[in-house]
């Protein structure tokens, strides 16, 4: 039986029952449940709201594979599963897009006031000098991690006649005359926006903390549209204090739960949104329409299913 926690485009469903694959739906399933059902599993697909590790994994003796909707295993044991001969995939290539038009968005629109002017004029506020914007032409624009949605991103940018420095410490040779290979430290030095577009781990958690922060040079604007804790929301706020960004464009936050803040974190939340030059979305860069449906596709035809 496959397993399905998440929910999903009719796509995936349809083509399942089609290919007369016996599959439980169930987006709401919690933990405790998902346990239980574990012997009983064959193929289990996920997102990011619940943890697979061993102890699921143990008890799923039948699992065959595990899919996962999006890019990002950090929630998924997949060493443990792969010494079990347990497949596991996943399908950036289905919401890259999404990532990067959604990035780009947040960048112009913090660069130009665009949210922050309109929400005034619902207020019947019109100023029109102090919410004077920046041109993204002409600037230099650093990403970090160069894979689906870093290169995706980089894409979207060759219009707009900016030059490109991305830095990805696992890929080398993809320069070319519109983007430059770089060092992480070119990146701080040079660039007047940095993109992050990593997976979290150990390596990359809080990636963009204080020692990050205190290697700029021209006061950039920040986006994050891969996790929360790639970047120290703490050192992000205080960078924002000392001027040494421009502004914070954040789709992903350290806990995307608010309800469930405590004082401290809502004391830092509210640092974060109540300011002009911080934009705050949530976890939906890539969580288009056309993502839905392609994140389904291709999680499919990598599993053989299609």
């Amino acid at each position: 039986m496959i397993l399905i926690t998440a929910r999903v485009h009719p796509f995936l469903t349809d083509a399942l029952a089609q290919k007369g694959m016996a599959f439980r739906y169930a987006p709401e399933i919690g933990y405790a449940e998902l346990l239980d059902a574990a012997p009983e599993v064959t193929g289990l697909i996920v997102t990011t709201r619940l943890k697979i590790g061993r102890d699921f994994i143990d008890k799923a003796t039948g699992l065959k594979w595990i899919g996962r909707l999006g890019s990002g295993m950090e929630l998924i044991d997949v060493e443990y599963a792969s010494q079990k001969g347990i497949l596991c995939v996943s399908s950036p290539e289905g919401n890259r897009n999404a990532v990067a038009e959604h990035a780009l968005g947040m960048l112009l629109s913090l660069m130009n006031n665009i949210a922050f002017s309109a929400a005034e004029v619902k207020q019947g506020i019109w100023k029109r000098d102090e919410n004077r914007g920046l041109e993204l032409s002409g600037k230099v624009v650093g990403i970090v991690g160069f894979g689906n949605t870093g290169s995706a991103f980089a894409k979207l940018l060759r219009s707009f006649d900016v030059s490109i420095l991305a830095y990805d410490k696992y890929k080398f040779g993809f320069g070319n005359e519109w983007v430059k290979e770089a060092n992480f430290e070119q990146v701080c030095r040079y660039a007047d926006v940095i993109s992050f577009h990593v997976p979290l781990t150990e390596e990359t958690y809080h990636m963009a903390g204080t020692d990050f922060f205190n290697q700029l040079e021209r006061k950039p604007f920040l986006l994050n549209t891969c996790r929360g804790d790639v970047a120290d929301t703490a050192a992000v706020i205080k960078a924002l204090n000392q001027e040494k960004i421009a502004g914070a464009a954040l789709d992903v936050l350290w806990n995307e739960k608010p309800a469930s803040y405590t004082n401290e974190e809502k004391e830092m939340f509210d640092q974060l949104v109540n300011r002009k030059n911080v934009l705050v979305t949530p976890h939906i860069a890539g969580y288009s329409e056309e993502a839905f449906f392609k994140m389904a596709k291709i999680l499919l035809e990598k599993l053989g299913i299609l």
